[in-house]
């Protein structure tokens, strides 16, 4: 149980390096499972076990890596050389030829250049900002494992929020990031949850909005399947921030895959005392729940969102009073 940000911090050095052994990252998002990931996962596992690799290669089953073009697709980190190694279109009858390609030559194999990975230098622009942010772990965890998000930093945000933040102050953290909504607006996220946080109501909402009914978009279930955890955190800090006890995330329903490593970050998360009551020793509490939409493009809109979950015809209303206001069951509610 972690229920302190000193206890979080000794789970995270109790982990060991990373970097000391190397690795196989695995696509095993929607599109490398359907491309048939799975076998030549299971390949490689066999692989290993025969060869007694076991204690000096990791095989990590991560979300998308970005190569749905080249599935099933998988990486080589060399802890020894530092080498890394982006292969395409895998199957299962080359898991010998992966492992050789820890000591020689890949051969047989589809090497993809990392410049289609990661850009050349040249090919990046100096004055625009290339770090990622919302997909930093995807493709690098294994997002059905808890403790490979917090080796990664996992949850530190939420525990300096609640043990050394007053709401106020993570709000104006959100104001001077610049951060806006993604859905067309751009409305600053900072000013929209003062909206919600100056409400007196005891009872506030944070909603995800986890619909995509763009044809095509897929942007969400990257994150959802790759890095579930990060969601968790960052609603319980709005949670935080506004005053607010309950998160809905609102997916439809024909992303199975996400659905799935959501329910088992939310268990593992309830677990160790990272969501519920008393989060980190403090006097908040906050838990998340998940409502499945029908796939339907309108629900993207927040208040027709609203009355979906609520079990009525997801219809837009006029604004004013905006969700901030009056939201989900009438109360304060972000999305």
């Amino acid at each position: 149980m972690i229920d302190s940000p000193d206890k979080l911090t000794q789970h995270a050095a109790s982990l060991g390096d990373p970097a000391a052994k190397s690795k196989i990252f695995v696509s095993m998002g929607t599109c490398g499972i359907a491309a048939g990931t799975t076998p030549v996962l299971d390949s490689l596992k066999a692989e290993i076990d025969t060869r007694g690799l076991a204690d000096t290669i990791d095989i990590v089953e991560v979300g998308c890596m970005g190569l749905c073009h080249s599935e099933p697709s998988l990486e080589l980190q060399n802890a020894q050389t530092g080498a890394q190694l982006i292969f395409g279109n895998v199957t299962p009858e080359q898991a010998a030829a992966v492992l050789d390609a820890f000591s020689s030559e890949a051969k047989g194999l589809h090497v993809i250049p990392r410049g289609w990975y990661y850009p050349e230098e040249e090919e990046n622009d100096a004055g625009v900002p290339q770090a990622r942010i919302a997909l930093r772990n995807t493709g690098r965890i294994n997002p059905e494992k808890l403790e490979h998000y917090i080796a990664q930093k996992g949850y530190q945000a939420l525990a300096k929020a609640v043990s050394t933040m007053a709401p106020q102050d993570v709000i104006g953290e959100i104001m001077a990031s610049g951060l806006r909504g993604r859905g067309g607006g751009g409305f600053p996220s900072g000013v929209k949850w003062s909206f919600a946080a100056r409400e007196t109501s005891k009872d506030k909402y944070v909603i995800c909005n986890a619909d995509e009914g763009d044809p095509g978009a897929f942007m969400d279930r990257a994150v959802l399947e790759g890095d579930p955890h990060s969601v968790l955190e960052s609603m319980a800090i709005a949670g935080y921030a506004i005053g607010a006890s309950h998160g809905v995330i609102y997916i439809r329903a024909e992303y199975p895959l996400a659905i799935k490593r959501l329910q088992i970050a939310i268990e593992q998360a309830h677990e160790q005392g990272l969501l519920g009551e008393s989060l980190f020793g403090s006097d908040f509490d906050f838990d998340i729940e998940l409502k499945y939409g029908a796939g339907a493009f309108v629900c993207g809109e927040e208040t027709a969102l609203i009355h979906s979950i609520e079990g009525l015809r997801g219809e837009p209303t006029y604004k004013p009073p905006f969700p901030a206001v009056e939201g989900l069951w009438k109360k304060p509610t972000i999305v």
